[in-house]
């Protein structure tokens, strides 16, 4: 089809042109980020975390004032949670992931570096610490006996010769840190002047909160050190899925009956998915907002496009007649409403592309955000198009429809 008559109708209807062209560009640019955050939002819900989710249990307790036999009272909560029906296993953490806050501590690759390397999560694991999150293994092994030590000695003041011989770490980890190399038996340095040498590599294990970014998710260590109940009060239960809420139940009572000056938080202790659940809510809820909005962004630019195109239909009745009288198929004025409206939404998404970037590179300042990936773009494009097409469908057969006897009416 020749477009010339299409570009000279248009000059002479510049401004609603132009409106309908800025609509799908400003539609274009919006929808076009929107649907990168959705993915990355939903990137992030889905996120693997390296735990048995389903099997797993958090009572958190806090003790009302101080408890000389923290240590000794914490080992015999141990024994009396895994003596519980239906318990396959217990551990006490100092952190839980999917909350709000963490333990962290910057990784120095030599003794002498200035600045850290990175910032990473701290997890103080119990002697069962891998068993009952169930982490997998994917280098070298799990603690041995003798690298066990009593947390407190070390939060008491790590100087000099003190220092944790021994560490897991997640893959994660262990390719920014060794990126090429085996990581088993490598060294860094974190709380002492001391190195701490990689005994073993799980594949994943999310930190507990979103510090550093989705790049840093699973930049985790964890280190062979007993914590007590007051270092975070975090007991984790790991049991059958359909048994989780009993057991969080008993293991409540048991942590209770060990002792009445402690309380138990019962806000905070819950199934490890319902902790998930909470801990994405805000994305979850942005991925739907910015749904409804694409959605009505599409419809608003939808009806914009039939109240143009019945408008001009309108305008264009008599031309339309004589176009009809003169020979012109109802197949041949339908695609020239068409290929218009295609005229329109091409120049109205190349200015919303450009418009895309500038949005992207305004949230990439101001969140965790990274760059629009260019596939994002014709995948807009096409969304357009297609809208852009069916809208325009209806008005177009009217103006197919139009009789050549308007033709000889008089205006």
């Amino acid at each position: 089809m020749d477009i010339r008559p299409i570009l000279s109708t248009l000059m002479r209807h510049k401004t609603a042109a132009a409106l309908i062209v800025l609509e799908i560009a400003l539609a274009c640019a919006i929808i076009c980020n929107a649907l990168f955050v959705i993915s990355d939002r939903l990137t992030q819900i889905r996120e693997v975390s390296g735990l048995v989710e389903d099997e797993l249990v958090r009572v958190q307790i806090l003790s009302i004032g101080n408890d000389a036999e923290q240590a000794a009272r914490t080992r015999s909560d141990l024994l009396a949670l895994r003596a519980i029906p239906g318990v396959k296993d217990a551990t006490v953490l100092n952190q839980v992931p999917f909350v709000n806050s963490s333990w962290n501590s910057g990784v120095r690759l030599t003794a002498d570096q200035q600045q850290s390397t990175l910032s990473a999560t701290t997890y103080m694991a119990e002697d069962r610490f891998v068993e009952t999150l169930s982490l997998k293994l994917v280098a070298g092994r799990d603690f041995n006996p003798e690298e066990y030590r009593d947390a407190s000695s070390l939060l008491d003041g790590l100087t000099g010769d003190a220092s944790v011989p021994a560490a897991i770490i997640t893959r994660a980890l262990a390719d920014k840190l060794f990126p090429g190399e085996d990581p088993i038996g490598k060294s860094f340095y974190s709380w002492s002047e001391q190195p701490t040498r990689v005994v073993g590599v799980v594949e994943h294990l999310v930190r507990p909160s979103q510090m550093g970014g989705p790049t840093a998710r699973e930049y985790s260590i964890a280190y062979p050190l007993r914590p007590h109940y007051n270092l975070g009060g975090n007991y984790l239960v790991r049991t059958e899925p359909d048994r989780r809420e009993e057991v969080l139940a008993a293991a409540k009572k048991v942590l209770l009956g060990n002792g009445a000056d402690r309380i138990i938080l019962d806000e905070n202790s819950k199934t490890v998915e319902q902790l998930r659940r909470e801990f994405y809510q805000g994305p979850r809820s942005m991925a739907w907002l910015l749904g409804i909005v694409c959605v009505a962004l599409l419809l608003i630019t939808a009806l914009g496009i039939v109240g143009l195109a019945s408008f001009w239909v309108q305008q264009r009745t008599k031309q339309i007649g004589v176009r009809r009288a003169l020979g012109a198929t109802r197949g041949q004025i339908l695609r020239y409403f068409q290929t218009e409206n295609f005229l329109l939404a091409s120049i109205g998404i190349a200015l919303g592309m450009l418009l895309a970037f500038a949005i992207n590179q305004l949230l990439m300042g101001r969140s965790d955000l990274g760059r629009l990936p260019l596939y994002y773009l014709p995948a807009g494009a096409v969304l357009l198009w297609t809208i852009g097409q069916v809208a325009v469908f209806a008005p177009a057969r009217r103006a197919a429809s139009i009789p050549p006897a308007t033709a000889t009416r008089s205006a």
